[in-house]
């Protein structure tokens, strides 16, 4: 394999970035902005990393068309982290006794409950675990309780590749989401949502920032447990810097937001990645030797996961597609098989030269 080029990678997080903006990046690291120092090296209070804050902030906010009553916190710990945040700052709204409804479509969803459980009743109010979470499970088996404070989903399972298609109704409750790996990636309105939250490192930034988008008036609920760091009130009241922020995530998160207003928005973005969906599973609703498990309409098109059917042939197909420079397409340990990764900064051509890999190794097979 040739290194005088990048490859392309489809691994599930930390996941590819855009290239200009890794090599910007490269220079920032060293010298930032005229200041003689790189942007890792810079105080959080400093003006010139409020300035790179508050752009990203409003980035995100224009291009996800953010309501005026939402707030935006950039905070640590993953999605495990507001798995245990949300239910401390929102259970204690349930009506009689702490409890949320939890629909749960794969790995992430089950670790939402596990977690949740510990700060109040996480009902599972519907589940595909039969269909071995090969689908979002169908609204009508829903049983959603007017008593839960909100209704959790994961609306793209990473390690299942199982995505919603689109917002589901779910009444008055609030609606949380963790769209931590098709987050930008395709138009939603946020005003059907209480809460979204997402780790940035599949879609965004390196591993480390926590993105939370919550309604004004789901803050200020938290239980007297919740630790002041997942406490969003005072996270929102001093610009999720209670403690010393992750800078350089936030500083590419706010690179990335502008190269993805470059491109043309999440409209334009959102067109591209059915592009390259398309392409991948285009193959393999042809195909003999793979098998794609997931409900057509539970498709992910962030995450195409697939199986050979004849898995003798995994190792043979991870050496191939290592020597013609792409990476991080074996499965989830917990499922197996392949997975690919279209995010915003996978190129078309990245999916095109993936499709001509799988379409030669089965005639060869």
């Amino acid at each position: 394999m040739s290194f005088d080029k990048r490859i392309y990678n489809f691994a599930p997080g930390p996941a590819t970035l855009p290239e200009e903006v890794l090599k910007a990046a490269g220079q920032d690291i060293l010298l930032w902005q005229g200041l003689g120092a790189g942007v890792m090296e810079v105080s959080h209070r400093s003006s010139a990393f409020m300035n790179c804050y508050q752009d990203a902030l409003q980035n995100i906010i224009d291009l996800m068309k953010i309501p005026s009553n939402y707030k935006v916190l950039f905070l640590q710990g993953g999605g495990i982290g507001q798995n245990a945040a949300i239910p401390m700052n929102l259970m204690g709204l349930a009506k009689s006794g702490p409890q949320a409804d939890f629909i749960v479509s794969g790995v992430w969803t089950q670790k939402s409950v596990a977690e949740a459980s510990k700060y109040g009743l996480a009902r599972i109010a519907a589940t595909s675990k039969e269909q071995q979470f090969h689908c979002v499970p169908d609204r009508a088996t829903w049983d959603l309780s007017q008593d839960s404070a909100y209704v959790h989903i994961c609306a793209n399972e990473t390690v299942g590749g199982v995505e919603f298609a689109q917002t589901p109704d779910v009444g008055v409750i609030p609606l949380v989401a963790d769209i931590s790996s098709n987050i930008m990636s395709r138009e939603i309105n946020v005003s059907r949502y209480g809460v979204l939250f997402a780790g940035a490192q599949k879609n965004i930034a390196p591993a480390g920032l926590t993105i939370v988008i919550v309604r004004e008036d789901l803050i200020g609920h938290a239980a007297s447990i919740t630790p002041t760091i997942w406490d969003w009130k005072i996270q929102a009241a001093n610009d999720s810097m209670i403690n010393t922020p992750t800078t350089f995530a936030i500083y590419m998160a706010g690179e990335v937001f502008k190269w993805l207003k470059k491109q043309g928005g999440i409209s334009a973005i959102e067109k591209i990645n059915q592009q390259k969906a398309d392409v991948i599973y285009g193959v393999l609703d042809q195909s003999s030797l793979y098998e794609a498990r997931v409900h057509r309409d539970s498709r992910s098109r962030m995450n195409v996961t697939f199986y050979l059917r004849d898995e003798t042939l995994n190792e043979a197909f991870l050496a191939q597609a290592s020597q013609a420079g792409m990476i991080g397409l074996k499965g989830h340990k917990s499922v197996g098989g392949m997975r690919a990764s279209l995010y915003n900064a996978m190129p078309l051509a990245g999916a095109q030269c993936l499709a001509e890999l799988m379409r030669e190794f089965e005639r060869r097979a």
